[in-house]
């Protein structure tokens, strides 16, 4: 197991928990649901929940969960954590939720048959760690599904890069320029299975990429 995260180095954006969901409420209704229905198709056996965030996919867990399915989660900030355990505590499946970061996960190699990752590369300092993680504790053909938002094409990526340094700020530690689907289809322990860019959202926070990945049985030299 990785050793313990450094508590000093926990994260904390309470004004930013505190509105998150009511500002993010429509969206979900309405423009997010068919991607977070994405990640949870037909999903099977022990899954996590990188950066859990306030638990906006704990309903999309329950309603999949079957005597086969186990569900985990990671919130390292502390605002956000404690509102989603209050969701967790309104589903009837269990949730176990962490307060660990991406780059060191509390698990074993080879715990998970899934990870999802649903707009949280966005906010982890230290991609290349948390991949690392993440390949770890994935079984060997284990996926990982992920839904996040990247940075545009011409004005639009020029707008997002004037933003970022006040958006990070302001919207804990999000990161508007980062080119994450490039990033997770780089990676030599894992096959493609599929990826897509969706121009769905409205600038600074457009397009999207998801996809899923499947962890190699051998891995490669990264």
């Amino acid at each position: 197991m990785s050793p313990e995260p450094n508590p000093s180095q926990e994260p904390s954006a309470p004004l930013f928990a505190a509105v998150y969901d009511p500002a993010t409420a429509l969206i979900e209704r309405t423009l997010l649901r068919p991607h977070r229905e994405y990640l949870v198709a037909n999903l099977d056996g022990t899954v996590l929940d990188l950066g859990a965030g306030t638990g906006a996919m704990f309903p999309y867990f329950e309603s999949v969960a079957t005597a086969s399915t186990e569900f985990h989660a990671i919130e390292p900030d502390p605002h956000m954590r404690r509102q989603a355990a209050e969701q967790a505590n309104t589903q009837a499946t269990p949730i176990h939720i962490e307060s660990s970061p991406a780059e060191a996960l509390p698990y074993d190699e080879d715990t998970f048959d899934v990870v999802i990752t649903s707009m949280v590369f966005c906010t982890i300092p230290d991609i290349e760690s948390a991949m690392s993680e993440i390949t770890r504790v994935l079984k060997p053909g284990g996926e990982l599904r992920f839904f996040e938002h990247v940075i545009d094409d011409g004005w639009r990526a020029r707008l997002q890069s004037a933003l970022a340094p006040l958006w990070k700020r302001l919207a804990g530690g999000c990161h508007l320029t980062r080119q994450t689907g490039t990033r997770l289809v780089a990676d030599q322990s894992f096959d493609v299975v599929e990826i897509e860019r969706l121009n769905l959202g409205i600038t600074p926070i457009r397009p999207f990429v998801r996809g899923r990945l499947r962890k190699r049985s051998v891995s490669s030299t990264r």
